[in-house]
């Protein structure tokens, strides 16, 4: 982020707060932090552990299996109506603000934008406008009023679609060139003819959550490196995703600025997560030697952690709908998996996301089982780290759970291990910004992806402006995602539930009139080494009663690691 790549986030760095030693929750994936910027909550709490997670039983059709995908409004309403009506289990932001009289608005991405709100879902409280809406019946209502006023602005319903910037292309057709510019101005002409104007003329304060799609959606997706760790993410389309990202902000305080709203408006940026460049790699995996109609010979087809786990456990392998996946003949799992004989009752279920993998033990041969996978795990040149939940005691060559924030009051089932996979750089001079990390998703070798261990995906970019922040300021504390909500809360005199324990701090030294930085000081943890002498390691530090979690993997395996 520089004045010339682009010139408003890196304005808003420069005239207010820097916060430099910035942190994304891992797993470094959307929605898990997504709900920490809502609630400022660590992901133990939210029960948020990733974009695909593990519900015990499944949803009626069409959903069905028992691996749900979070980034969807249906979803989340099924998940609320699991989970006690809000899934979370905490109170977010918008939330507050909302019962507090606040003029509430959240638009953008599907599912992140929902998040901010969660309990949202009639339109006559918060105005959640994202993908989806107006869009076959899938989005969440708007009230008639907005509707109206979005027509009368000269904007199209439904919300457009990406475009010529949504399609990922396939194993030998490069994906996108463009950045999502005509989904992404459609936004930004919503919130300032419609929503600001909106706010101004209601005369209360106001809270709106503009969630961004790009750069993540066109590094994601972007074509300029096929089957090629170079220029990956750092090719011309990638950094015309940042620079589409900025020219919104810009939009969005001109805006206020011709509203006559700057003066008493605050405006806060986060990243949900950093960026890396996606390897299909392996040296080890069984998966690589079987041949699919879709994948690059030698590559890693999606679902190789599982083809290789049912390998190793001599467990069936079955899809997340249930059926046998046959490896021989060309297929693989592309939505998670269930391991054992019967995927109503599996022993182990595979939840892939992207840099990282959640694993459920849900059966009685949990215990027995866990340091059999921890095992298998640190035999694959893919395996970055490993992680077990603290139920299970203590396994070699894996850290307990509770020592990322993983272990709290969730609603949702825990995953029993969580597993970030390898991350390396290709050598340029800053090694965050050429990251590369082994991952399980639907992108190529050589595209965009991100949720591993490596500081290039937990160093997000964080920065804030406005009356109730100082002026010109650096930040050296560390500080996360979990942050924002408790900030923005004292600032703006809310209060925030604290049904589970595991919550970010006030950055307070980054407030107007707000005393000197938190002492900080690092550490590091070190598992026992598996029988092979695999050792997952964590870099954190600790400031302000928090911890902030670097990065974490086995040395030589993991980006930005000191061993």
């Amino acid at each position: 982020m520089t004045p010339e790549t682009a010139p408003a986030l890196a304005a808003v760095r420069a005239e207010g707060v820097d916060f430099a030693n910035s942190h994304s929750l891992y797993p470094t994936v959307t929605t898990p932090n997504a709900s920490a910027i809502a609630t400022g909550h660590l992901l133990g709490d939210t029960g948020d552990f990733g974009n695909t997670i593990f519900v015990g039983q499944g949803f009626p059709p069409p959903f069905g299996s028992a691996l749900v995908a979070v980034e969807d409004d249906v979803m989340l309403g099924l998940l609320n109506s699991r989970y006690g009506g809000n899934f979370l289990g905490e109170t977010t932001l918008l939330q507050a603000a909302r019962a507090k009289g606040y003029s509430t608005a959240a638009l953008g991405k599907n599912g992140p934008t929902a998040i901010q709100d969660v309990t949202a879902r009639t339109g006559a409280d918060t105005i959640v406008i994202d993908d989806s809406s107006g869009f076959r019946g899938e989005g969440l209502p708007m009230a008639s009023d907005v509707l109206v006023a979005i027509k009368a602005a000269g904007l199209e319903r439904p919300t457009p679609d990406r475009g010529l910037n949504g399609s990922g292309g396939a194993y030998n057709m490069p994906g996108v060139q463009v950045a999502n510019v005509e989904q992404q101005n459609w936004y930004v002409g919503v919130a300032t003819n419609v929503l600001l104007p909106r706010f101004k003329a209601a005369g209360k304060p106001f809270m709106m959550v503009f969630w961004s799609r790009d750069p993540d959606g066109t590094q994601h997706d972007q074509g300029d490196s096929l089957n090629s760790l170079e220029p990956g993410i750092n090719g011309p389309t990638g950094k015309a995703g940042v620079r589409n990202a900025s020219n919104d902000l810009q939009a969005l305080r001109d805006s206020l600025k011709a509203l006559g709203l700057d003066a008493d408006t605050d405006i806060v940026v986060t990243a949900d997560h950093g960026f890396s460049t996606m390897s299909r790699q392996s040296a080890t995996s069984s998966a690589v030697k079987f041949r699919y109609p879709d994948v690059v010979p030698g590559f890693l087809p999606r679902g190789f952690l599982a083809i290789d786990m049912a390998r190793a456990l001599n467990l069936r392998l079955l899809d997340a709908n249930g059926f046998d996946v046959e490896t021989a003949k060309g297929f693989y799992p592309k939505a998670g998996a269930f391991l054992g004989a019967d995927p109503a009752h599996p022993s182990v279920v595979y939840a892939p996301n992207g840099g990282s993998a959640l694993l459920y033990l849900p059966g009685p041969d949990a215990a027995a089982l866990a340091p059999r996978i921890v095992a298998f795990l640190t035999g694959e040149d893919y395996t970055g780290g490993v992680f077990v939940n603290d139920a299970l005691g203590a396994i070699p060559g894996a850290l307990p759970m509770s020592r990322i924030g993983l272990i709290g009051s969730a609603r949702t089932p825990q995953p029993s291990i969580v597993v970030t996979f390898r991350s390396f750089s290709t050598g340029c001079a800053d090694p965050e910004i050429c990251g590369v990390e082994v991952a399980d998703s639907s992108q190529q070798h050589g595209q965009g992806i991100h949720g591993a261990f490596s500081r290039a995906d937990t160093h997000n970019f964080m920065a804030a402006i406005g009356p109730d922040f100082k002026r010109g300021f650096r930040d050296p504390a560390p500080v996360s995602n979990a942050d924002w909500a408790n900030t923005l809360a004292q600032i703006l005199g809310l209060e925030l539930s604290s049904n589970g324990h595991a919550r970010g701090r006030v950055m307070a030294e980054a407030l107007a009139g707000g005393g000197a930085a938190p002492d900080a000081h690092e550490i590091v943890l070190r598992s026992e080494p598996a029988a092979n002498g695999f050792t997952t390691v964590l870099n954190a530090q600790e400031a302000g009663g928090e911890t902030y979690f670097d990065a974490a993997g086995a040395p030589g395996r993991t980006l930005g690691l000191k061993p």
